[in-house]
């Protein structure tokens, strides 16, 4: 592999080909359900086509090689010799596979591994016509190319462009007189293997057979006789550049093909002035002329700079403008206590332009950290397609919001919660085909991904319309698996025993498989989710389906909170988790089941007084009888604080806790104050789980 070739290169090969292989996993699935769509295979096989040329560039033969089978594989398929069927896609959905890993290889600066040899096998032999395919009698040599071309705005293949010579070599033979075709016939300068190149001559009537006598015409006979030009001027003319044979391209087969490592060669060759050309090669004139023309036009002068409107930038710099917002957001909470203070009209003026500057420029670096969810939903086609084949079950997949932008290591983070949700709605919720049509349903199941913005947060649902979940198989599970005794389990909500699915090593499944029964995943997601400061809920309707909610904030970079005080010191509620505050008489409380709790619109809430978890001989100081009551949620569960002193709410930006105080029980991290102390951010959901 040419790895000592320009870094920059390489870089631009990755960015380009890693957007067109995420592309391709769900434009593949989505050829299975649409075999004859033309656009859908000419897109496929122009994706396999660049990630060859690319990768030829850089001579990382394994990755062209793999590229270039499944290549051949839709040339067959976008010329109606094959059909898409199931097992033609399994073989191609592993090469992908294949094609992927040496993707990340590269990435990592490593030689790529080759595919097996019988994948490649297979790709050649599903690369040849199939008999049973109902394939129309092939076209006459002299239309196919010529037919093909204007079909499909892709790039010209190899077969077609070799058809296009012998065609036009046919129709040279009973135009031209003997002796023309004995010079014609005269071997070519450089010629080693014999049909890489091509003369002037037959580039001419090539362009002339595309576009017609006349439109690529050299210059008049009187005034080449002339000689109008300078020798030196005529020899420049004899040379077409590179940007014309591109546009030369565009102009044959629209905008957007690139030109094979084999269609560049002829065309080189064609460019080179021969030893014994006694005039210029007559494509050079109106190419220019051609190139020239849309050039003038505005759209194309305000097309020109829209090139230098982006910059790739290493996400470790935005990264590092994040931490110094957050740093201004400290400083600015600072100033605008300290504005507060005093008196001084221009100084509240000064500290208002600073909030709204630091305002500003905190949503402006943060939308560029922002991430369409895309990123996300775009491998779950792939996944349903993959687990429904292998549980012989019919599933289709919706998705609504993939536009939605959220921060990028939140994109990042939420990929794995979502497939293991994605996968536990086609295994446990979607029911087999026979099942369903038994319970007059479609035999085929849906799965619905949706994503939306509500306010700071987001908010993600993974819904199915399969057989639901039963309150009391759950509650039978969870005695028998230890997590309640019969008596707790019966006091359970509805809403509780479906929560009872993210309980470590919970399944509903009696048989253990590849996909499910270990009880391992669905708490792996609950985790996750809480690490993100999200919340899951849980909706269930027996035979009609389920729906799992995440919400999650839109940035883990900058919290806003309610700041409390216990004591005389300062701790930070995350907002998200806040439901509503109240004042309350502590005479008036109740006891159930041996613990305080306090009723609220008819509704019972247990009460935890957290000062006696977290502020040392707070036991010993005597407790006043009127006090604030935070309530805050945890999914569907919902308890109430009790501070001392409600702050209000701030903005604070998470700074992890030092080595000593890491693992600290209920604690996310810590911040700076407004007034310049540091309060500790509390993790409710591991606060709870410790002291509660």
């Amino acid at each position: 592999m040419a790895f000592d070739a320009d870094e920059e290169i390489l870089q631009d090969f990755l960015v380009e080909a890693g957007e067109i292989l995420e592309k391709l996993s769900e434009q593949l699935v989505d050829l299975e359900r649409h075999p004859d769509e033309s656009d859908l295979l000419n897109a496929i096989f122009r994706g396999f086509h660049t990630v060859k040329g690319g990768a030829g560039f850089l001579q990382l033969d394994a990755l062209v090689n793999c590229c270039h089978s499944a290549e051949n594989v839709f040339d067959i398929l976008r010329n109606h010799k094959r059909k898409v069927d199931a097992e033609l896609m399994d073989v191609v959905l592993e090469a992908l596979d294949h094609v992927n890993a040496m993707f990340e290889q590269v990435r990592n600066h490593e030689d790529p591994t080759p595919a097996p040899d019988e994948l490649i096998a297979a790709l050649d032999a599903l690369a040849r016509p199939d008999s049973g395919a109902g394939v129309a009698s092939e076209p006459s040599p002299s239309t196919a190319p010529e037919s093909s071309a204007n079909a499909d705005h892709g790039d010209i293949t190899d077969d077609e462009f070799e058809q296009l010579l012998d065609a036009l070599g046919d129709d040279q033979a009973g135009k031209q007189s003997q002796d023309d075709q004995a010079s014609a016939d005269q071997p070519r300068a450089g010629d080693s293997s014999g049909d890489d190149e091509i003369s002037d001559d037959e580039f001419e009537a090539l362009l002339d057979q595309l576009h017609g006598k006349g439109q690529f015409a050299g210059a008049p006979a009187d005034e080449e006789a002339a000689g109008a030009e300078p020798a030196s001027a005529a020899e420049g003319n004899d040379l077409i550049s590179d940007d014309e044979f591109e546009n030369l391209l565009d102009q044959l087969h629209g905008k957007g093909g690139s030109p094979t490592a084999e269609v560049n060669k002829p065309a080189e060759a064609a460019a080179q002035p021969k030893a014994d050309a006694g005039k210029p090669a007559p494509a050079a004139e109106p190419a220019k002329a051609e190139v020239k023309a849309p050039a003038a036009s505005g759209a194309a002068k305000d097309s020109a700079p829209a090139a230098e409107t982006t910059v790739r930038v290493d996400t470790k710099r935005l990264d590092d403008i994040m931490n110094m917002v957050g740093e201004l957001v400290l400083v600015r909470n600072r100033m605008q206590r300290l504005g507060a203070a005093s008196e001084d009209e221009h100084m509240h003026k000064a500290v208002s332009n600073l909030d709204v500057v630091t305002t500003d420029l905190q949503a402006a670096v943060m939308k560029t950290r922002m991430q369409p969810i895309k990123k996300v939903f775009g491998r779950f086609p792939r996944v349903v397609r993959d687990l429904a084949r292998n549980l012989k079950k019919e599933v289709n997949l919706v998705m609504h919001g993939e536009e939605t932008d959220l921060d990028k290591n939140l994109v990042e983070a939420l990929s794995d919660p979502l497939v293991h949700l994605v996968r536990n709605s086609v295994d446990h919720g979607i029911e087999a085909p026979d099942v369903r049509e038994k319970a007059g349903k479609p035999r085929g199941g849906t799965v619905t991904l949706n994503a939306e913005q509500e306010g700071d947060h987001i908010l993600l649902s993974i819904e199915d319309d399969g057989a639901g979940m039963d309150p009391e198989v759950l509650r039978r599970k969870a005695v028998e698996k230890g997590i309640y005794d019969q008596d707790a389990a019966d006091r359970l909500t509805e809403s509780e025993c479906y929560n009872l699915i993210f309980a470590a090593g919970f399944s509903t499944k009696d048989q253990i498989s590849d996909v499910s029964g270990r009880g391992v995943g669905m708490d792996v997601v609950k985790t996750k989710i809480g690490q993100l400061n999200g919340q899951l809920s849980v909706e269930s309707e027996l035979g009609k389906g389920s729906r799992i909610v995440i919400k999650v904030p839109l940035t883990l970079a900058i919290m806003p909170t309610l700041m409390i005080m216990l004591g005389d010191q300062s701790f930070a509620l995350p907002l998200v988790n806040v439901v509503e505050i109240f004042h309350l008489d502590l005479s008036k409380t109740n006891i159930v089941d041996g613990r305080e709790c306090i009723v609220v619109r008819d509704k019972v809430f247990p009460l935890f007084h957290i000062k006696r978890w977290l502020v040392k001989d707070a036991q010993s100081e005597a407790e006043s009888e009127n006090a604030h009551v935070v309530i805050v949620a945890m999914g569907t569960r919902q308890v109430g604080f009790v501070v001392d002193q409600l702050v209000g709410q701030e903005e604070v930006v998470i700074k992890p806790l030092g080595r000593a105080l890491q693992g600290t029980p209920g604690m996310a991290g810590a911040t700076i104050t407004g007034d310049g102390r540091i309060a500790l951010i509390i993790d409710v959901p591991s606060l709870l789980q410790h002291y509660g």
